[in-house]
């Protein structure tokens, strides 16, 4: 292997940019790595730890930008060097003597914006709560984007925003929507009558899309991190998320949504939300909920968007319907070359509760499932690297994210992993979900179609077909087109679906051969 970079002194991109042309050059023949940052202490360190840190990588400066490639021989890596050169001239450099000057301390951040009364904290985990508490402390809401924050430090952070009448969304909180405004990963949808409050970020994309989708709209999407209900936590933002919603006029319909949740905060958080006198729409994914009055407990996402606009808009909820068909003579090629070898469900998503609703939804039509985040405990995978059986993984989960981008910024995990459970002559469908929105790769079907046409070719020269099903999460006003990004996954021949039950059950159908999978409450889902 060689490893060859470019610095460029005093050059700045935006890292959706430079995101975007390091999963370029990953996907060109002979390549084995490439990044391009900038060169602060940080990125430098991450460099060398992936292998591929130079004499001149290590000696940029913060303001340098970095381009580094890994390949097999150096034609290859100056060729990549060259196709990046190329594609940053498309888009135009900003010397970073242009660049507005950024605060370097929230202090100072304050100190410029003395009308805000929200911080978002996007910084390493372990130097997070530093930030976050010296927020609340100046009477800001914090939405706190970070990872990797200790349990210890969450529960004392929370603590400290009850006690200052704020709001601490997070730790890896990815996704809010404030009076309209998109905060870390967040989707275009209308306002309307429908709060949500969810400890899950892929969650609250999927389901404020659905909502979108069904003509409804949205007050305010608050997220709250995914520990928020455990035990130790004890649910401490989603109550007062549950306050601040119940006293907003704009919020009519109530929306939870959580993984399953510890049964005695689950039943405290609905005593709160019932105790608001609106309605209100529980997804507590896998949960057995008991009845009470004022409360909807649906076992899906998808049925939990319904429930909630049939309640905004006083419609009996088996008129609100998603208006989707399954292609059944697709499903039926999907399933024609498939060989006896093929009899295992691989899923690579990027979004934890998706991962957790597709198992949800499989397990009793293919039996047990592997995964970093299983259903049941006995089958988390020894080595998230390395499939057995069914498998489902959350490429996103806190595990495989430390010192690399999210899967939905940077897709190059997922492409190596695809290739990887593609050429398993034992994988008899992969099924993926792909989410747009604001923080998202601009463009994911664009960076997937050419890596599932591949995998798919490679089978086929093998002697196998290669389902491929795809949930895709997004509205048509989001950056980057649900029609547009549909279409270019429907010509890499994936099939393609905007709920993601109706994808899981999908590749439950082409391996297991089951007409209609059902599972406590999913039987007869259309949605």
């Amino acid at each position: 292997m060689v490893v060859v970079a470019e610095v460029r002194p005093g050059t700045y991109h935006d890292s959706v940019t430079l995101m975007a042309v390091s999963a370029a050059l990953n996907q060109l023949p002979g390549v084995t790595g490439a990044a391009l940052v900038m060169g602060t202490s940080l990125n430098r360190e991450l460099l060398a730890e992936s292998g591929l840190s130079t004499p001149e990588v290590e000696a940029a400066g913060p303001n340098d930008l970095v381009i580094v490639v890994q390949a097999t021989d150096e034609s290859t890596a100056r060729g990549a060097l060259a196709e990046a050169a190329r594609r940053l001239a498309e888009i135009g450099a900003t010397p970073v003597s242009q660049v507005e000057e950024r605060p370097r301390s929230l202090r100072s951040a304050l100190r410029r914006a003395p009308e805000a009364n929200l911080t978002l904290v996007s910084v390493p985990g372990p130097f997070a709560p530093i930030e976050a508490e010296e927020a609340l402390r100046a009477g800001h809401h914090v939405f706190l984007f970070s990872d990797n924050v200790p349990l210890a430090e969450e529960i004392r952070l929370k603590r400290l925003a009850t006690e200052l009448g704020l709001l601490l969304m997070g730790p890896d909180c990815g996704t809010a929507l404030i009076n309209g405004v998109g905060l870390g990963f967040a989707n275009v949808v209308r306002r309307g009558p429908i709060g949500l409050i969810a400890a899950s970020g892929t969650g609250l994309q999927h389901v404020t899309c659905l909502i979108d989708q069904l003509g409804g709209g949205i007050s305010h999407g608050i997220g709250t991190g995914g520990r928020d209900l455990s035990a130790p936590v004890g649910g401490l933002t989603t109550l007062a998320a549950i306050e601040a919603l119940g006293a907003d006029p704009a919020t009519e319909v109530l929306v939870l949504i959580s993984k399953p949740p510890d049964p005695a905060i689950a039943d405290r958080v609905l005593a709160a939300a019932t105790a608001q006198g609106k309605p209100v729409v529980a997804a507590f994914l896998g949960a057995e909920l008991p009845s009470r009055p004022g409360v909807t407990c649906v076992p899906t996402l998808a049925e939990a968007a319904r429930h909630a606009v049939a309640l905004a808009t006083s419609r009996p909820a088996e008129t609100v319907r998603f208006d989707e068909a399954v292609d059944e003579t697709a499903l039926a090629r999907a399933r024609a070359g498939l060989t006896p070898t093929q009899r295992f469900a691989r899923g690579l998503f990027s979004g934890g509760t998706l991962c957790e609703e597709a198992i949800w939804v499989l397990s009793p039509v293919l039996g047990p499932i592997w995964s970093n985040v299983p259903l049941e405990p006995g089958y988390r995978l020894p080595d998230p690297r390395r499939s057995r059986e069914h498998t489902l993984l959350d490429l996103g989960a806190d595990e495989l994210t430390v010192g690399r981008p999210h899967p939905m910024i940077d897709p190059t995990l997922r492409i190596e992993r695809l290739m990887e459970e593609a050429a398993d002559p034992a994988t008899a469908c992969i099924l993926l979900d792909v989410v747009l929105g604001y923080g998202a790769h601009p463009d994911p079907a664009g960076t997937l179609a050419p890596a599932l046409e591949v995998a798919r070719s490679r089978a086929a020269a093998d002697g196998r077909a290669l389902p491929i099903v795809v949930s895709l999460v997004g509205t048509e006003r989001d950056p980057q087109r649900l029609s547009a990004q549909r279409a270019k996954l429907e010509a890499a021949g994936a099939l393609v679906s905007t709920s993601n039950v109706i994808a899981a059950q999908l590749a439950g159908r082409i391996v297991a051969g089951a007409r209609r999978p059902t599972h406590r409450g999913v039987e007869g889902d259309k949605s």
